[in-house]
């Protein structure tokens, strides 16, 4: 049954963003994209360092690069954009009436960092009891580290992930390796969503703000998830198992005759199903590989086993047979076959919004997906200070003189 729409999740909820590059952008694209008004505060002429992280481009109509990145555009859809430069007295004033109408303020400045222009916490705090105010940083407020920069790749291996990503070190292309994208910021923009929207609700009952204080560093460790307790339970650190799982056997990649497969055995039922679809009905009846925790302990004699028989047939005759058995399996996609998969293009992942130099532009829709308050993405990202003039006068009421001696002062 299709529900009556209602309003986007967020609307009425008002944003202002003080955050670049990815952590804090991702968070706040979030809430834009769950009906948030978004103000993004950038600096005149550079604007977010992303800006600037190309090539790749966004495209205009006639297939032309344009003057905005890809990177930038991956985190900041839906979003206004004011130029201000807070380090100016008019600037760090105007930054400071927008955080006095708004229900959240997101920074990622250095610990302190907004202190000496009287956007810290405190500050603002005393002017806006009621705002919830998120500070994403490397390490967090506290700690011995809290002044150190922290960039997501230095926070992958600081965090552990890298210690469990990666073939093993004694084979080929054995050692640490990052992941594919940047997974502790993008973790810590995801924890960052979840805290402000608990705050927000918690606003609700008490009628009062509080600060949030988002690290990286712990966003990292937190989400390594199984791989902890697989530490904490047994005081022996995971080591790293290239595409196999620590827990389960048979998870991990195989080669067919054509190509690859990943074959995600979770339960013993699917294993039992799996050997009678590679032609090995007896290894499921045999002690040693009847249940998971014996495939564990015995993957060094199973695997071998399992990688033969797996050489037999090609790719695509193996996903369908394994389909057909309830085994869970799939291929591994360059980015053009993800966007070609029917799943993919039935989910309406892919999505074109309005830009106001490409006309319009791809961009990736919110997995997030509300029955009565559906999410969507409205406009592409904002080009450096866009909306300064309509903010200035509709959110703070300045006439167009005041914004043009605004602007004249270089503000």
């Amino acid at each position: 049954m299709t529900e009556t729409p209602r309003p986007p999740a967020l609307s009425g909820i008002r944003v202002l963003d003080l955050t670049r590059v990815l952590a804090g952008p991702w968070c706040t694209q979030n809430l834009a994209d769950l009906g948030a008004e978004v103000i993004k505060i950038e600096r005149p002429l550079s604007g977010d360092d992303t800006r600037g992280w190309g090539p790749p481009y966004v495209k205009d109509a006639y297939g032309r690069d344009t003057t905005e990145a890809a990177y930038y555009a991956a985190a900041n859809r839906n979003k206004y954009s004011v130029a201000v430069d807070i380090a100016s007295a008019r600037g760090a004033d105007v930054v400071r009436r927008l955080a006095c109408q708004c229900d959240v303020l997101v920074e990622n400045f250095k610990v302190g960092g907004l202190r000496k222009y009287g956007l810290d916490y405190d500050s603002i705090r005393a002017l806006n009891p009621a705002l919830v105010y998120c500070s994403i940083t490397g390490f967090g407020q506290t700690g011995p580290y809290a002044n150190r920069p922290g960039y997501d790749f230095m926070i992958q291996g600081l965090g552990g992930l890298m210690s469990v990503t990666g073939e093993r070190d004694e084979l080929p292309g054995g050692g640490p390796q990052k992941a594919g994208v940047a997974v502790a910021d993008l973790m810590t923009g995801m924890y960052s969503t979840v805290a402000i929207l608990a705050a927000l609700l918690e606003r609700g009952r008490s009628g009062e703000g509080q600060h949030i204080d988002m690290a990286l560093l712990d966003c990292q460790v937190a989400m390594l998830a199984n791989q902890n307790m697989n530490y904490l339970t047994t005081g022996q650190a995971p080591r790293r198992a290239g595409n196999a799982h620590q827990n389960l056997v048979p998870y991990q990649v195989f080669a067919a005759q054509d190509g690859h497969l990943i074959v995600a055995v979770g339960n013993d039922t699917q294993f039992r199903a799996y050997c009678r679809v590679i032609g090995q009905p007896a290894l499921a009846a045999d002690r040693r590989f009847a249940r998971n925790e014996g495939r564990v302990v015995h993957r060094e004699i199973l695997i071998p086993i399992l990688v033969e028989a797996m050489k037999r047939r090609s790719r695509d005759e193996w996903l369908l047979a394994l389909e057909q058995a309830g085994v869970p399996a799939g291929p591994i996609n360059t980015l053009e076959q993800v966007y070609q998969n029917p799943q993919v293009k039935a989910r309406g992942l892919l999505q074109m919004v309005p830009h106001p130099v490409a006309g319009h532009m791809p961009t990736v829709s919110s997995p997030m997906r509300l029955s009565a308050s559906p999410l969507a993405a409205h406009r592409g990202p904002p080009l450096l200070g866009e909306h300064t003039a309509m903010i200035l006068r509709d959110r703070l009421g300045m006439s167009e003189d005041e914004i043009a001696d605004f602007v004249a002062a270089n503000a």
